[in-house]
């Protein structure tokens, strides 16, 4: 299970055949928020927004803090597994990559802050690694829930991918799709750096800032 390249994606129909629902129990309430964790219903006037940004512990924890945001929550998106365990979807033959999971109440914090936060703590140049987490579950992606998520996504990507190119740091790799299924992830690694303050914080970054824009 683990002897493939894990820096390249299944071939369609290859993935791990999963499981038909998910085996863990996880926690009713959120570790570090006034929320629930699982938020199938998600309120009234919130949206939800999906990132792949590298190791998803120190994603979820770039997010929970903000205001604005309701919930968070760590998973696998973009992958064919279904239901896949950390360990499968860390072997490379899920699809999947390491996601986050955001809920939040557009009117106090913008889905563009949210994108924008999203390129300031990650190196979106790096195709299939965050620094040295290397493996597809590592890739960079925005999963947009609306057509205007999608619009200000392609917007900042390009805004933001302007600039590094401008800086000679590369191109953007970061994949924009449609949300795809998003499967939770076992309980231990929900909130987990709230859980194990002193854990493991991989980001890489490219150490620019969004441009300011009109």
């Amino acid at each position: 299970m683990f002897g493939r390249d894990k820096s390249s994606l299944p071939e369609p129909g290859k993935a791990l055949a999963g499981r038909p629902e998910r085996p863990w129990h996880l926690a009713t309430q959120h570790a570090v928020l006034d929320a629930p964790l699982v938020t199938d219903e998600v309120p009234a006037g919130h949206e939800v927004a999906i990132f792949g940004l590298g190791c998803f512990w120190g994603a979820e924890e770039a997010y929970w803090g903000l205001d604005g945001v309701y919930s968070t929550s760590v998973g696998y998106a973009g992958g064919e597994t279904p239901h896949p365990s950390y360990e499968e979807v860390c072997s490379g033959r899920t699809g999947h990559t390491e996601a986050v999971r955001v809920v939040f109440d557009p009117s106090r914090v913008a889905f563009a802050d949210l994108v924008k936060r999203f390129f300031e703590i990650h190196d979106p140049t790096q195709g299939m690694r965050q620094g040295n987490d290397v493996g597809t579950q590592y890739r960079s992606a925005i999963y947009w829930t609306t057509p205007a998520q999608e619009e200000t996504a392609r917007e900042l990507t390009k805004v933001y991918g302007a600039e590094l190119e401008r800086r000679r740091l590369g191109s953007i790799t970061t994949e924009i799709k449609p949300a795809p299924e998003y499967y939770y992830a076992e309980d231990p690694h929900q909130q987990y750096l709230a859980k194990n303050p002193f854990g493991y914080r991989c980001h890489a970054n490219t150490g620019v800032r969004f441009p300011q824009t009109a």
